[in-house]
């Protein structure tokens, strides 16, 4: 049997839902009421999400400054059949607890066969950039400092061999990003979360020198860079009136865009300890991508600017990263992408997830692969990428 019984599986992208006193109960009282909370719509509300659209009178949104969130979970759907899966409830009490209650979660996992989680944000979005958008900087920082204490203290601490530490960061500062680190150093952090694409948002480039300070500060702690697919703002859409299954297809075009220029970056030249992890990106495009970066760099790096000296595939084995739910042709080239560079992940609660059926899914997707192959996939490339063994 490939997926042995002993072995225990460890997703490295999960979300949680975020409680509605997260912000009130952390934030200095002057921001209590500017800062993230959870109202009620009475009808007259302007979606900030949904481009201008009216939010429906007794949907429960999120509210910071003056300005209504109405993606209140952003997709948390488990449990639910795929023929009742939409994008989005609009209450709390149509979640199931285990997306913003830490030991209905670990219920959760225990149901569904998983140990172990990396937990991203969601109202601030995947990598805390909705903060960035603020004009009110101080704001901005302690929303950031105040997630970052209640993922730390109401998730991890409790259950510290079940959530992987990872934090959020003010990216558009960089003195205030290495400090946030330096503020939780004690916390045993593993893992930031870090937009795909900083360019997206109107910052510098990973072909500028400008992260490099950030960039020191996480080899020097081995803290793992994760980008998650949408981090950069910006979704592949192919026309106005194309359906939502175009862009859900094409999730993955986002990681690919996204290692293709670190590929061709000086991060990890500047930077060769540095670990990136792709997350929910699947892997299925890696062996093209790295065959195509490779022939690129073959013929043309004597004059489009490029290193000179270590091909794209090489940075890739040694620095990078991916993850899947679900990826048969994947798995199936496996050895095109490197079986130490694999992981796996779980996405609960959105409805890419097999929650409560995941192990049977991991059964069912390994049965043809070697046990030690399925045991480093599923379990301990990620728990020795994350620092993050058994009993942690």
């Amino acid at each position: 049997m490939p997926l042995e019984e002993n072995v225990q599986l460890v997703s490295v992208d999960d979300h949680l839902i975020e409680r509605p006193n997260v912000w009130r109960d952390r934030l200095p009282r002057k921001y209590r009421d500017r800062g993230p909370r959870i109202v009620e719509a009475t009808g007259n509300e302007t979606d900030q999400y949904g481009f201008g659209q009216r939010v429906s009178k007794g949907n429960q949104v999120w509210m910071l400054e003056d300005t209504v969130y109405a993606q209140l979970g952003l997709n948390a759907v488990a449990g639910k059949p795929r023929e009742q899966i939409g994008t989005d409830p609009v209450r709390f009490d149509e979640m199931i607890p285990g997306c913003y209650d830490p030991a209905a979660r670990v219920k959760d996992m225990d149901l569904d066969g998983v140990q172990a989680a990396a937990l991203f944000p969601s109202f601030p979005r995947f990598a805390g950039t909705l903060f960035g958008t603020l004009e009110d900087r101080e704001l901005a920082l302690l929303c950031v400092q105040a997630w970052n204490d209640y993922v730390l203290d109401e998730w991890c601490a409790p259950y510290p061999d079940r959530f992987i530490p990872m934090i959020i960061l003010p990216h558009w500062d960089i003195s205030q990003s290495i400090a946030e680190l330096k503020r939780v150093e004690d916390r045993n952090i593993r893992a930031i979360s870090f937009p795909e694409n900083p360019a997206k948002l109107g910052h510098p480039s990973f072909h500028s020198d400008h992260w490099d300070p950030l960039f020191s500060e996480l080899t020097e702690r081995d803290i793992v860079a994760c980008l998650h697919f949408g981090t950069s703002g910006q979704v592949t859409l192919t026309a106005d009136d194309a359906p939502m299954a175009v862009m859900t297809t094409l999730m993955g075009t986002n990681s690919m865009a996204s290692v293709a220029d670190l590929l061709f970056s000086p991060v990890f030249h500047k930077h060769p300890d540095l670990k990136v992890s792709v997350s929910e990106g699947g892997i299925g495009w890696i062996p093209w991508l790295l065959e195509r970066a490779d022939q690129t760099w073959e013929r043309h790096r004597f004059y489009q600017n490029v290193n000179q000296d270590v091909r794209p595939s090489e940075l890739f084995q040694r620095n990078v990263w991916g993850c899947f739910i679900v990826d048969d042709y994947g798995v199936k080239n496996r050895h095109e992408i490197g079986v130490d560079r694999l992981t796996w992940e779980c996405d609960y609660p959105h409805s890419d997830s097999y929650w409560p059926n995941s192990r049977k899914m991991v059964e069912e997707m390994f049965r043809d692969v070697p046990s030690d192959e399925v045991t480093k996939i599923v379990e301990t490339n990620a728990r020795q990428l994350f620092r993050f063994p058994r009993g942690a």
